[in-house]
């Protein structure tokens, strides 16, 4: 049975890092393009790292360029988002989902495959 969990999310002070995991069981991460969404009270569902097809790179969200970035540990079957420099507006729960691609065309990232139940990032003094 295919199952990711998220973990790692927290209250942290404006300027502050945190580092969320994302763990398969069930199957292997290898080759699987694993993207990192958002959704914000009251606010669509936001894609923050996703895959791109053309060459496996990792898109990043504007917003997010610079302060996040994405790795893995095969051994541990495990990706995470470490998120430095955070923001107020960066409050939000944070999900983890595979068959994470980046398409042109809408400049967005889109999760089509199994999605793990989230974890709250709440960035407040």
């Amino acid at each position: 049975q295919v199952h990711l969990v998220e973990s790692g999310g927290g209250l942290v002070q404006p300027g502050g890092s945190l580092r969320l995991s994302c763990t398969a069981s069930g199957f292997s991460l290898d080759y699987i393009a694993i993207g990192w969404f958002r959704q914000a009270p009251g606010k669509e569902r936001e894609g923050v790292t996703c895959i791109r097809s053309t060459d496996g790179s990792t898109h990043y969200v504007d917003s997010v360029k610079g302060r996040f970035t994405v790795s893995e540990d095969n051994a541990k079957n495990t990706v995470y988002l470490q998120m430095d420099s955070l923001k107020p507006e960066d409050t939000a729960v944070y999900f983890c989902a595979t068959e994470s691609w980046y398409y042109s065309e809408s400049d967005s990232c889109m999760g089509s495959g199994s999605w793990g139940q989230g974890t709250q990032v709440t960035v407040s003094s």
